[in-house]
């Protein structure tokens, strides 16, 4: 089961994210990220958050068309979007579509790469998706699909990374390790429209950068 989550941060190509939508997504706005969900004319079945950020009569309407709203305090020890993954984590979704949570502001950027790297695990999988970007934890393996061309950054999260082997990217590795305070990982190139990554031991940040997309943005 999964949502898709609207946070309040920057979207820069909005129309390319009705692509990563399904049929079945559970569409959920974190306050602000109501906006986005304007944008390509969709409503939320579920609000959370504080509510400092999205137009009281907008949030007013909403209420009216008997739409969930789960409100919070502004004082509270966590954000907005902190507080929507506890609560869907709750409700038994096991993948969670994040939408709007990167650009902006860089502490709230990287707040939101850790909450990423911090509840991801076997059975609970979050994506990051700017309609540009796109960003995964690899705990064990995974496989992009892109196109040829697109750009592909593989960062360690916290400490090395072991044991990582590739197929289908421009400057392959087998069996090798990567680094945090070291940059040999980033700007790789898919060479192929399918890429594989396995690792053996720790947390890697996968940074998928989707040529068209970015193009598109540009126009």
């Amino acid at each position: 089961m999964r949502a898709a989550l609207f946070s309040n941060g920057d979207v820069p190509n909005p129309l390319s994210i009705r692509d990563n939508l399904r049929p079945d997504d559970v569409i959920v706005s974190v306050d602000g990220g109501m906006r986005h969900l304007r944008v390509l004319d969709l409503y939320p079945q579920l609000i959370i958050g504080d509510m400092d950020s999205i137009q009281t009569d907008i949030l007013s309407n909403l209420e009216e068309a008997d739409i969930e709203v789960l409100r919070f305090p502004p004082a509270k020890d966590e954000t907005d979007l902190e507080l929507a993954l506890i609560i869907l984590e709750e409700r038994g979704f096991d993948e969670i579509l994040i939408i709007g949570a990167l650009g902006g502001r860089i502490d709230q950027t990287l707040a939101n790469i850790w909450l990423l790297a911090q509840r991801s695990r076997p059975g609970f999988s979050i994506t990051f998706n700017d309609g540009c970007e796109r960003i995964n934890l690899i705990l064990d393996q995974f496989t992009i699909i892109g196109e040829i061309g697109d750009q592909v950054s593989l960062i360690p999260f916290g400490s090395a990374v072991k044991g990582i082997s590739t197929k289908g990217l421009e400057y392959p590795l087998c069996d090798e390790t990567l680094y945090p305070d070291r940059t040999r990982g980033l700007s790789n190139v898919l060479r192929n429209e399918k890429a594989s990554i396995v690792i053996k031991s720790g947390r890697l940040l996968c940074i998928h950068r989707r040529s068209a997309a970015c193009r598109k943005d540009k126009k």
